[in-house]
């Protein structure tokens, strides 16, 4: 991890930062880099176990959809169990509404105990659930009732944890330290994988997983749920927050948050482009391998697992890249890519010979999404005051992977159906073109951080 030295300039500066000066706060900057790194290993460490209980769902689909939906046709079973997931990311945006509000309001702090504690409720309602031969409709009934609870842990877990990472990070590395919200949001879903091969290799056969195993994540996302609470109860508050809220008026709201018209606009189409492709890249992608690829349960697996770990280490790599040549040189990059290479790579990991070749496909794609991943928390952080960061960051974020993440496993899956496979792959390069248009045109924010503002007192 980065080694953060500061000149005595510098040290005032980051003492300032939140309050609009930097007397009376030198020797708080002096002793707060510590601080500081325990605060984003916590914060990231709690932002990992959310995804990782979000993810168990998608991961474990393929062994539990049958328990809630039976049906003669896997295909149908899987659509079904993604527009339970797409229904979960429709409540994103009042989560991001709830959350924002709670985070710019009562304390960054609040709001990320509040979200994990909600995520523990929705795993243990379905490791508990029964059946459908069991209960009939009540069981598919609590599976969505599970999942609108964890979509609206998540729409506020974005925003408060990308506020909190961006604000707790010094200006000179913020790239680096932000972009560790995107390597614990990944390495969320890789245990969640893990966890699965474990299952699938060593301790339980494919009969034992579909009957009774596919309960077993959910009870260890709830566990991991109650530790991460734990550790976020002793977390510090930040100092932007602090400063914000004694000296704004009004703090978080979707009232305040209209005086911001056109960050809202620049969030949601950034947001557009590169959600779509974290999605068909994450908890598509491993349903692509099954039943477009044709690869087994065990190597698809291996080859989600893999991906996501290659995925993983990229984020910090891009992130200090970001601090070096700017945001938006990256942001410009992942668009323009992805919208020149989203048909020829996934018509080529279709057309896979084996799970080595679709690996290395899947790691050319990270290469390109990677640039999006690793600093979109943090631009967006960027782009807003403190007083209205958390809903700034995390509504229309929320609204935008509602439409295009959420909806993009179902949608794949239903041009899959009606056989027009293909069409999936235009589609999301039209999205990811959209999105270049706004990068092109967008300033760089890591020369007009909102965040430095403040501490310069602007």
């Amino acid at each position: 991890m980065t080694t953060i030295t500061k000149t005595p300039a510098e040290d005032g500066r980051t003492a300032g930062r939140g309050t609009g000066s930097g007397s009376g706060q030198a020797q708080a900057g002096e002793r707060i880099s510590g601080k500081r790194l325990r605060a984003i290993f916590v914060g990231s460490a709690g932002n990992l176990v959310e995804w990782f209980d979000f993810y168990c769902y998608s991961a474990f689909a393929l062994y539990f959809a049958s328990s809630f939906f039976p049906a003669q046709d896997p295909t149908a079973q899987m659509m079904s169990t993604a527009g339970i997931f797409a229904l979960g990311f429709f409540v994103r945006p009042i989560g991001g509404i709830l959350f924002g509000r709670l985070a710019d309001r009562r304390g960054r702090k609040t709001a990320l105990m509040t979200s994990v504690l909600l995520m523990c409720f929705g795993s243990l309602i379905i490791a508990c659930a029964p059946t459908y031969a069991t209960a009939g409709i009540l069981s598919p009934c609590l599976l969505l009732l599970a999942r609108l609870l964890q979509g609206l842990s998540l729409g506020g877990e974005y925003g408060a944890s990308a506020t909190y990472l961006s604000e707790m990070a010094d200006s000179k590395h913020r790239g680096f330290y932000a972009s560790f919200q995107y390597v614990t949001l990944i390495g969320g879903q890789l245990l969640a994988l893990l966890l699965l091969l474990v299952l699938q290799r060593f301790l339980l056969s494919d009969e034992q997983l579909r009957a009774w195993g596919w309960r077993i994540p959910f009870f260890v996302g709830a566990t991991l749920a109650v530790l991460a609470l734990t550790m976020r109860h002793n977390m510090p508050e930040t100092q932007s927050f602090e400063a914000a809220r004694k000296k704004a008026k009004k703090m978080g709201g979707l009232q305040q948050l209209m005086q911001h018209p056109k960050e809202v606009l620049l969030v949601i189409g950034l947001t557009m482009g590169g959600t779509l492709a974290f999605y068909v890249y994450t908890t598509y992608m491993q349903k692509f391998l099954r039943l477009s690829v044709g690869l087994t349960d065990a190597q698809t697996t291996a080859v989600s697992a893999a991906s996501l770990l290659f995925a993983m280490c990229l984020q910090p790599l891009y992130g200090a890249l970001s601090d070096r040549i700017g945001r938006r040189p990256l942001l410009v990059g992942f668009a323009l890519l992805g919208t020149i290479f989203t048909v020829p790579l996934l018509t080529a990991i279709r057309n896979a010979s084996g799970p080595w070749e679709a690996f290395a496909l899947i790691a050319c794609a990270w290469i390109i999404v990677s640039g999006y991943t690793s600093i979109n928390a943090l631009v967006k952080a960027e782009l807003f005051p403190a007083s209205i960061r958390a809903t700034g960051v995390g509504v229309p974020y929320a609204f935008a992977v509602s439409v295009f993440g959420g909806t993009a496993e179902y949608l794949a899956l239903w041009f899959k159906s009606i056989g027009m496979e293909s069409g999936f792959y235009w589609y999301a390069t039209g999205v990811v073109a959209c999105t270049l248009v706004v990068c092109w045109f967008m300033r760089d924010t890591a020369a007009n951080s909102r965040i430095d503002a403040e501490a310069r007192g602007q």
